[in-house]
């Protein structure tokens, strides 16, 4: 008779921050940060998805904080960061220049670097650009800022389409018929637009579409909570489509046929979530293949969000074997 598998784990308990503060940057830029858990434990930096989410109390949660000194930051324009919404000198290269002096501010070396959806491509973006910085990568979700993966859930045909179809024709349907051929392009018009009703309209559908694909039972309640929240559909439609119009600010190819060799040296465990809607799990797969030393763990009833029970699991026990 087999083995009675473990009960899945749950967010560990919430806990506030010991320190907040803010750090000025370029742009005019002034980001918000903040430390929770142990301030002599293992230096952990998770970054935030979107781009132009914000940072969550919740993630906290997905690290022990009596061994774990958890760092978080809102990216550029989003969260509690200053000017909110703001396109300006917001790039990757911008973020990963934050990312450097934020450690520098908290006189921290080496850190474990972990996140998910944009917040792996982030990571691997600084990863590769400053190796000898980061002790380890634990990311999900992955998502490189490819045409593949963007079709997969703003273009018609793309799996989100399939799967979804209710939504996105809500979503694709606002757009003119002359613009439907690129939604991403499409969508950029429409927030530039004078008629702010259409406007409205379309920051809520950019951001709704995400969220209602996100998991594999979505939580409505959780969900127009998040909706009903002006700043956040703002900061996340805004910056989110301005990053994607430039795929990312980088080439996700080229950032696979490099990996290998720029991460040799680094500890990687790539999670996906079999039915990950919003990142497909051919992403991760092809990243394991070009990282040989990576580890793969692939859930099997999960989708692209952290709560999918079956996710938070495997990532609450992949954070707790850091050392180093």
């Amino acid at each position: 008779m087999p083995d009675k598998l473990p009960a899945p784990l749950s967010l560990f308990p919430p806990i506030d921050p010991y320190q907040t503060g803010s750090l000025k940057v370029l742009g005019g830029h002034e980001l918000y940060f903040e430390c929770s858990g142990n301030p002599d434990g293992q230096p952990i930096l998770f970054l935030h998805g979107g781009p132009g989410t914000g940072s969550s109390p919740d993630t906290r949660r997905l690290f022990n904080h009596q061994r774990c000194n958890i760092i978080q930051f809102d990216q550029r324009g989003c969260g509690k960061s200053t000017p909110h919404g703001s396109l300006i000198e917001n790039t990757t290269d911008h973020l990963v220049d934050d990312i450097i002096k934020l450690l520098n501010l908290l006189s921290i070396d080496q850190v474990h670097l972990a996140g998910g959806s944009w917040g792996s491509t982030l990571a691997l973006a600084f990863a590769m650009t400053h190796p000898n910085r980061v002790r380890s990568i634990l990311i999900y979700g992955i998502f490189l800022c490819r045409a593949s993966e963007f079709k997969a859930l703003y273009f018609e045909g793309g799996v989100v389409s399939q799967i979804y179809p209710e939504v996105f024709s809500s979503f694709i349907e606002l757009l003119p018929n002359a613009d439907r051929a690129d939604p991403i392009k499409g969508y950029a018009k429409l927030f530039g637009s004078n008629n702010i009703e259409l406007r409205n309209n379309a920051l809520h559908m950019w951001t709704l579409l995400e969220q209602q694909a996100s998991r594999l039972i979505v939580d409505q309640k959780r969900l127009q909570t998040e909706m009903a929240n002006p700043d956040y559909v703002l900061s996340h439609s805004l910056i989110e489509n301005h990053y994607f119009q430039q795929n990312g600010f980088l080439d996700g190819d080229q950032l696979l046929t490099v990996a290998g060799e720029r991460l040799a040296d680094i500890p990687t465990h790539i999670i996906n979530g079999r039915y990950d809607l919003i990142c497909p799990m051919i992403t991760a797969h092809e990243l394991n293949k070009a990282i040989p030393h990576s580890k793969l763990t692939i859930v099997p009833d999960a989708g692209h969000s952290f709560r999918d029970p079956g996710m938070c699991d495997v990532i609450i026990r992949a954070s707790s074997k850091l050392h180093g």
